[in-house]
């Protein structure tokens, strides 16, 4: 017994007639464009985890050099937003500095609060809060790495399930 129900690709190709749209430029199947949105969800979380490694990286980085010719001072907090923190304190030589930058590692400051620093010798726009190192930033950046993931890879498992339905491929 034959099916009354014909898919329209088999009706085009039977007829010789073009049954696509005509504004789309390629047709894909809905299973190559979730396998690919999975692909691209996978490469969404390795960039996250490149980036926040990248910044512990950087934390490391900065530690070094300002380990490598260390003074000591205390500063005074200037402004704390979201961003930064900015302090101002005196060189060993006697220069004022106001790092661009902000201060390194900067939580649980206050504006007005007096802090010990610590600072490059050779370039004191490179300053953190004395005592502090890159172990301060490994709780915010893991528990960020770990809400990437959690979110990511649900998101790709539903995707690639999807994508194996689509295909009539078991799970």
């Amino acid at each position: 017994m034959v099916s009354d129900a014909v898919s329209r690709e088999a009706t085009g190709a039977a007829t010789g007639v073009n049954t696509h749209s005509s504004d789309s430029l390629t047709w894909w199947p809905r299973s190559r464009v979730q396998r690919l949105a999975a692909r691209l969800v996978l490469m969404l979380g390795g960039l996250c985890t490149a980036l926040l490694m990248a910044i512990l990286l950087a934390c490391f980085i900065d530690d070094r050099i300002i380990e490598s010719s260390r003074g000591t001072a205390v500063a005074e907090v200037l402004e704390t937003s979201w961003t930064r923190t900015v302090v101002r304190f005196d060189t060993d030589d006697g220069r004022v500095v106001i790092p661009a930058g902000g201060v390194f590692y900067p939580s649980g400051l206050h504006e007005g609060q007096l802090v010990r620093v610590e600072y490059n010798e050779e370039n004191p726009d490179l300053v953190r809060v004395a005592d502090r190192t890159m172990t301060v930033a490994l709780l915010p950046v893991f528990s960020a790495l770990a809400v990437v993931w959690a979110v990511l890879l649900p998101v790709y498992w539903l995707l690639r399930r999807a994508a194996s339905r689509a295909l009539g491929q078991p799970t």
